[in-house]
């Protein structure tokens, strides 16, 4: 991608939701394939991703196969034969974290570092740029400095910087989490996480007092960087990432047109930038990512560490403050508030007297009569002052049901004639000429104003294609049937569609720098990930010394960090030593903490040098014996 093209990347759990990204103004879109995704419930088949990458290329959108989970020795062969069958599929990157594939056949198309390969320095960076990937996935806990540092140690004309704007944070250093494997054998870095970090937790210090009772302390808000793509651009980010290949089309319509909408103004104010593919998108509906499943929303570190990252209360979406309860009937409650609701809304609430996280509970309202709303039954819990929460409007919800959005080329149309031939020449956005003629006596009409007008409608009849014509250029008031005019206009679509094709770009695999380069540290533990002998000999090409396995080969033995984060729960109860402004709390240590999930007790650690905390915890023995 040209360095100054900016790139929106919307996600798909399907081709068709992939379609409908592409409708509303993604750029670019990222897919799971049969196998070997990072989110194992959201594969597709080969046919159905060519399918998908067929409908993209008609717009110079790209798309790229989500290829990044770890492998062991019986995978490895099966994962580069399907590498081969989506290239043939016609994808333009695959994004892998597995370091082995690189030591196999691969066929010639680009490749991501996944977020997996957790990349936060300039050296691992500079690393992966130089070992042949074209576009790196940035940790999503980096603050706007340090990305600004990864930028400036690499080549932005060799390798493109990714990060993640929208939707669900993992609580940890991405590839850094091994607490679903450790509990059940589920390996995050295998596409199978059971989402440990949702669960209730209480929270004891080091003298087993208690400091939060039953709250989800490893539960994020979710990631929107709206305010800050301005500041992103400038520090080098050129690909802004939405996640969410679990998300429903509802989701990806909306958080696809709202960035879309955004980055267009961007790109309107500094015309030195543009989008990454052809086409504008028209959308039917106001964008309202609020409206979407959320956890309510944070920017993470990237102004810089900040009290309120976490959604302790609930993992759940409680969605729009919509006011409180002010009145209780048989089958009815009033609210208060200005808020619009709509029969079959839904409303949702935290109900009161429990001691830890409140459960979210939730209603769908069957008849709204004013600020008098008939759930279709009556919940427990509710009483005056209760805050209410809309999680689900079903008006905005019917709107993403039907057509929200279409997608246009533009295109100007010069119509002109020579002594026995009638030629329309078309040219597209991005440059692409075609001409198409019709051989006839020519002939100028007697009423010029009429004539004019029929060849300016007949012409801008662009229908159903992907074009929409911009300029409309006629030389002379020809007389010509509107049949023949129709038919040059087809003929023009066609050819033009087939110059667009040609002259689409398939980028080739970024060669590695040659002698290999020697990789940033010497020694691997298991979180380096190293699970088949391919990665273990990438590994000691380029210099490391030690390699330990993977944390899922099962032989890392005792008492390990499981999750390697930068959220602390210290600093989230101004416990942090390096921020304490109150004097009772000068000179104390960062001692240990546990967390309690029933009879599941984890130590926490806290490296306050590198202001990270680790998870501590062993491999359950129903693992280790698997």
């Amino acid at each position: 991608m040209h360095p100054h093209q900016l790139e929106l990347l919307a996600p798909a759990r399907d081709a068709e939701i992939g379609i409908e990204a592409i409708k509303h103004g993604a750029d670019a879109v990222y897919i799971g394939g049969p196998a070997f995704g990072a989110r194992a419930g959201a594969g597709n088949a080969v046919a159905d991703i060519a399918r998908l990458t067929a409908y993209a290329h008609r717009f110079h959108a790209k798309i790229f196969v989500a290829f990044n989970t770890i492998l062991d020795d019986s995978e490895i062969e099966t994962a580069r034969k399907l590498s081969w069958e989506l290239f043939d599929a016609g994808v333009d990157a695959l994004i892998i974290q597995d370091m082995g594939l690189l030591e196999m056949d691969l066929p010639p198309v680009q490749l991501h570092a996944s977020t997996q390969c957790d990349i936060r320095t300039p050296e691992k960076a500079r690393f992966l740029q130089d070992v042949g990937f074209s576009q790196i996935v940035l940790a999503r806990e980096l603050t706007l400095d340090e990305i600004r540092g990864i930028r400036a140690s690499t080549d932005s004309e060799r390798c493109t910087l990714e990060f993640f704007i929208h939707g669900a944070l993992c609580v940890a250093f991405s590839g850094q989490c091994n607490i679903s494997h450790a509990h059940t054998g589920r390996s995050a870095n295998r596409g199978e996480c059971s989402q440990a970090c949702r669960l209730p937790y209480t929270l004891e210090d080091h003298q087993g007092r208690i400091v939060a009772y039953d709250k989800h302390l490893l539960s994020m808000k979710d990631n929107d960087q709206s305010a800050n793509l301005r500041a992103l651009i400038a520090a080098g980010i050129c690909s802004f990432k939405i996640e969410g290949r679990y998300k429903d089309m509802a989701f990806v319509k909306n958080a696809t047109a709202h960035y879309r909408q955004l980055l267009d103004t961007i790109m309107t104010e500094q015309p030195q930038y543009a989008a990454a593919s052809s086409g504008r998108s028209i959308h039917l509906f106001t964008p309202q990512p609020e409206k979407s499943f959320n956890r309510s929303a944070t920017d993470y570190f990237v102004n810089g560490r900040k009290p309120d990252i976490g959604a302790f209360e609930t993992p759940k979406f409680s969605g729009e403050a919509i006011g409180t309860v002010t009145r209780i009937g048989a089958d009815w409650f009033e609210i208060d508030g200005d808020t619009a609701l709509h029969n079959g809304d839904g409303v949702s609430y935290q109900p009161p007297g429990n001691k830890g996280a409140n459960k979210l509970a939730g209603m769908r309202i069957n008849i709204v009569q004013g600020l008098r709303l008939f759930p279709n039954e009556m919940p427990e819990g509710l009483k005056p002052g209760l805050p209410l929460y809309r999680n689900r409007d079903q008006a905005f919800e019917r709107a993403l049901e039907k057509d929200s959005a279409e997608r246009r080329i533009g295109v100007s149309l010069t119509l002109s004639a020579s002594e026995d031939a009638l030629h329309l020449t078309m040219i597209d956005i991005d440059g692409i000429s075609v001409t198409v003629s019709h051989v006839r006596a020519i002939e100028l009409a007697r009423d010029a104003e009429k004539a004019l007008a029929m060849l300016h409608a007949n012409l801008a009849k662009f229908g159903n294609t992907d074009f929409v014509a911009t300029q409309i250029t006629i030389a002379a008031p020809y007389f010509v049937p509107a049949s023949m005019v129709n038919t040059l206009r087809r003929d023009g679509i066609t050819a033009l569609v087939a110059a667009r094709e040609a002259q689409r770009l398939r980028l080739p695999r970024a060669a590695p720098v040659e002698p290999p380069v020697a990789y940033p540290e010497q020694a691997l533990t298991y979180l380096g990930n190293v699970f088949n002998t391919h990665a273990r000999g990438f590994y000691k090409k380029h210099g490391v010394e030690l390699i330990a396995d993977a944390y899922e080969a099962n032989t890392t033995p005792g008492e390990v960090s499981l999750m390697i984060t930068k959220h602390c729960l210290r600093y989230s109860f101004n416990l942090c030593p390096r921020e304490a402004k109150d004097w009772q709390l000068k000179g104390i240590k960062a001692e240990p903490m546990t967390l309690v999930n029933g009879n599941e007790r984890l130590t926490l650690h806290f490296d306050c040098k590198a202001c990270e905390m680790h998870v501590m915890g062993r491999m359950k023995k129903i693992v280790v014996s698997r």
